[in-house]
């Protein structure tokens, strides 16, 4: 009978040891299989914000560019609509939270300052707002792009 009682330890010890190999190897194998899917995750994390980066700059930019052909075309009030998106849309990203950098938005500071004068322009369909808002554009243009 000692030899019953003396062998039902080692039993359960055997298993438990397996049990315990078992999952360590799970979760090896879990681990394994996380580590790389994580590091994908990231980099297209990463990726995606850079495209959001790039899309908020690009529809800044086609909503003054919009403004400066409608005005040259003569269509005042869409080319004013296009300029009030540019405007809110670039004071909205010169705050804490910007796509541009800190020596950009010192420099994007004069032209949002013109903002009111060249709407005012455009409401009076005054021909001379194309060649501000051009000039505008071209400013707007070397300050992001360097």
């Amino acid at each position: 009978m000692s030899e019953d009682l003396e062998a039902k330890p080692r039993k359960s010890t055997s298993v438990m040891q397996r049990f315990i190999i078992y999952a360590a190897v799970l979760l090896i194998v879990f681990l394994l299989g996380l580590v790389p899917m994580w590091v994908r995750a990231r980099a297209a994390t990463k990726s995606l914000a850079e495209a959001e980066h790039k899309l908020a700059l690009s529809r800044t930019q086609n909503d003054l560019a919009s403004a400066v052909i409608d005005a040259r075309r003569g269509d005042y009030e869409p080319a004013r609509q296009a300029l009030s998106r540019f405007f809110s849309s670039l004071s909205a990203e010169t705050g804490s939270n910007s796509n541009y950098t800190d020596a950009q938005r010192q420099s994007l500071q004069p032209l949002i300052a013109g903002r009111d004068e060249l709407i005012t322009l455009l409401a009076r369909n005054d021909p001379s707002s194309a060649d501000r808002l051009s000039d505008l554009f071209v400013a707007y243009r070397k300050i992001v792009n360097g």
